[in-house]
């Protein structure tokens, strides 16, 4: 049976809930449609610069494709675990830190959270303008941006279910598109001599690679549950298969080929008109369609980041200054994320490869000890069961300050630092002495989890559990009450 919420919100159009719970007769929606929308979130040209590192560091392609897949598969294991999490919770990805961080504590990682939204967009947009205006040759890129920025806009204000239909159609588009370009690359393509010489490994290319690949990856963790929370709960194993076979694929695939047209472009590789140029070898216009169906591609994912950074805004007012999430909160919220991707779009298009790699190293370590602190609590210590009316009470029994994740988190961002190698931001002492190799991942990552499993031994999960069930009914009840806009 649909709810009165339900209703409100199928008769408007647009989607009513923010950062609260998800009642169990609003579920709804095929868990096969996390697949094409994980898959097309890294099926466009961003994915595809994420490719080049190794390349534009000395690698061979070999050695890169090696090294992409290894860090595909790892960054998309742990994505995919925080993805099973919104069935069984209800709530929005960012939400769910409260249990481990605190009321207040959380905002330690949404100002990162944010930041990384806004970075990705920026990004993005500049990409997506690039790509239209060399596609249909009108208008400057500053106008395309703001095109890309006001369809984005519309598609995260209507929210969840469109963002889910969006991307299923556009994958339809976006694999032939992709189909026709590796074709393209394949056949007319030439290749430096020694690009698939095993003899030829590199390690500081090998590992920049698979450090920067496995950090895209962990980087979509901090939202991939937003996109999962209106399914069932029976759907949280399912989800997790659907969500890394759909992102590992998407992955692999675009940056692939990111790196063999690289590797075959040399010197003179430059995104947007390299792209062009090798989708024109296998007809001409197809330069043209390849932009512009990959502009689209980056639309949606600007409306995916514009979607997680309103909710990431709300949680932080809320943990500042108890609010009602209401629509005209949602519509304020996805605003303040566009007026800041559009404006800094302007000025972020120079040097875009060496920025790009440089922020994408700096999602990674920020990242690390979130996404270790997270999981250990949610799949070891408290094993997927949580008090959820207690996660929006200030002084519930999360409390305000959760010093157990805090202190894992800072302890395993601190022990990274010797062995970042950020490009030109910065390079510890450690990876100074192994010639610029990144293995920060290996390191933060085991001692966050372990060091919080040590601080939460003494917690009483079970009766977390007990709790959760006897706030349950009246969780459900103040869901439909509160959820209405004003």
């Amino acid at each position: 049976m649909t709810s009165s919420t339900g209703q409100a919100q199928g008769s408007r159009g647009l989607e009513v809930r923010s950062i609260d719970y998800v009642p169990l007769d609003e579920r709804h929606g095929k868990v096969s449609s996390i697949g094409p929308l994980w898959f097309m979130s890294n099926a466009q040209i961003a994915t595809l610069a994420v490719g080049l590192i190794s390349i534009t560091s000395g690698g061979n392609l070999i050695w890169s494709m090696i090294a992409i897949a290894v860090g595909v598969l790892v960054g998309t294991l742990f994505m995919a675990a925080h993805s099973s999490q919104g069935p069984q919770l209800g709530l929005p990805q960012m939400i769910q830190s409260r249990p481990q961080f605190g009321y207040v504590g959380a905002l330690l990682v949404w100002l990162f959270a944010y930041l990384q939204y806004a970075g990705f967009n920026i990004f993005n947009t500049v990409l997506a303008g690039q790509a239209i205006g060399a596609s249909v040759h009108v208008g400057s890129d500053s106008l395309w941006f703001w095109v890309v920025t006001i369809v984005a806009v519309a598609v995260a204000l209507f929210g969840y279910d469109l963002i889910h239909r969006f991307e299923r159609y556009l994958t339809y588009l976006t694999v032939a598109m992709l189909a026709l370009l590796t074709v393209a690359a394949l056949i007319h393509l030439n290749l430096p001599a020694g690009m698939f010489d095993l003899g030829g490994f590199q390690l500081v290319p090998f590992l920049a690679q698979l450090g920067v690949a496995a950090g895209y990856q962990i980087s979509w963790a901090i939202y991939v549950s937003d996109y999962s929370r209106y399914l069932p709960p029976a759907a949280a194993g399912r989800t997790f298969r659907y969500t890394f076979w759909g992102s590992a694929l998407g992955g692999i695939w675009v940056m692939f080929l990111g790196a063999f047209i690289a590797a075959a472009a040399g010197k003179d590789f430059d995104t947007i008109p390299s792209i062009q140029a090798t989708a024109e070898k296998l007809f001409p216009g197809f330069g043209s369609i390849a932009l512009f169906v990959a502009a689209l591609g980056l639309v949606s994912v600007t409306a995916l980041n514009m979607y997680g950074g309103s909710l990431t805004l709300i949680s932080s007012i809320d943990s500042l200054r108890k609010i009602k999430p209401t629509l005209t909160l949602r519509i304020v919220t996805i605003a303040v994320t566009a007026a800041i991707s559009v404006i800094l779009a302007n000025v972020a298009s120079a040097d875009f490869l060496a920025n790009f790699n440089d922020f994408l190293l700096l999602v990674l370590y920020f990242f690390i000890p979130w996404t270790a602190v997270n999981l250990t609590d949610y799949f070891i210590v408290r094993k997927g069961h949580y008090a959820i009316a207690e996660i929006f009470k200030p002084n519930g029994i999360y409390r305000r300050w959760g010093w157990a994740g805090i202190v894992a988190y800072l302890v395993g961002f601190l022990v990274m630092i010797p062995f970042f190698s950020a490009g030109t931001l910065f390079v510890g002492p450690i990876a100074q002495a192994m010639d610029g190799a990144d293995i920060s991942l290996f390191v933060g990552l085991p001692v966050s989890a372990i060091l919080y499993w040590l601080l939460t031994r003494k917690v009483n999960a079970a009766e977390e559990a007990q709790l959760g069930e006897a706030e349950y009914a009246g969780l459900n009840a103040a869901a439909h009450r509160h959820t209405l806009p004003e």
